[in-house]
């Protein structure tokens, strides 16, 4: 079964960022409870609803801009702006001492999480291989599954051997390597897009 250029690329590249987030999801509660200042488990019950309220609070503002210009280079730039900002946090608690770091990173996390859902939801809908929808999105769903399932088990192994900024520094990778993946449906794109437009066509580019 032949899956276009644009799918892979965003399964693939929301493998990487998922394994980036989920190699230090086992050990995010004891790094803030052991190595940030005044950190408690209340301070990560707050940093994953900051993480929550910026994503909410942005989301709807950025889709409504997003669908005023009817193609979809608007939405690669807010998708690729997207993962710089959730690229960054990996690399920031490597820097973070004190509770007040963690909530600004938290918030930048949900900016970023903004920018990032609804054009790449666009994108991927609108490109989706027609009669092969489920299973096109399913591919995205076991590929999020799998990494994040590798990625923590992995994820504890390597905290407890090389530490917490080891396990954040190679979650910053994977992160980047996700985000940057993502260029490549650059010349896949269409200038413009008729008024929601969602309709699953082939793409021009398929493996």
């Amino acid at each position: 079964m032949k899956i276009n250029h644009v799918i892979k690329t965003l399964v693939l590249s929301d493998f990487f960022v998922n394994a980036g987030f989920s190699v230090f999801a086992p050990i995010f509660a004891i790094f803030i409870t052991k190595q940030i200042q005044g950190g408690t488990l209340e301070v990560v019950g707050f940093a994953a609803a900051i993480v929550q309220i910026a994503k909410v609070t942005l989301e709807i503002p950025i889709a409504k801009f997003l669908d005023k210009n009817h193609g979809e280079y608007d939405d690669f730039y807010s998708l690729i702006f997207g993962s710089f900002l959730v690229a960054m946090v990996p690399f920031m608690y490597l820097i973070a001492t004190e509770v007040r770091h963690i909530y600004f990173i938290s918030a930048l996390y949900g900016a970023g999480i903004a920018f990032i859902v609804p054009p790449w939801y666009a994108i991927f809908s609108r490109h989706l291989d027609k009669l092969n929808e489920s299973f096109e999105w399913s591919i995205d769903s076991v590929a999020i599954g799998i990494a994040a399932a590798v990625a923590a088990a992995v994820g504890g192994i390597l905290a407890q051997k090389f530490g917490f900024n080891f396990v954040f520094f190679i979650g910053g990778i994977f992160a980047i390597f996700g985000g940057l993946n993502q260029i490549k449906i650059y010349k896949d794109l269409k200038e413009k897009v008729g008024r929601g437009q969602v309709t699953p066509r082939p793409d021009k580019s398929s493996i």
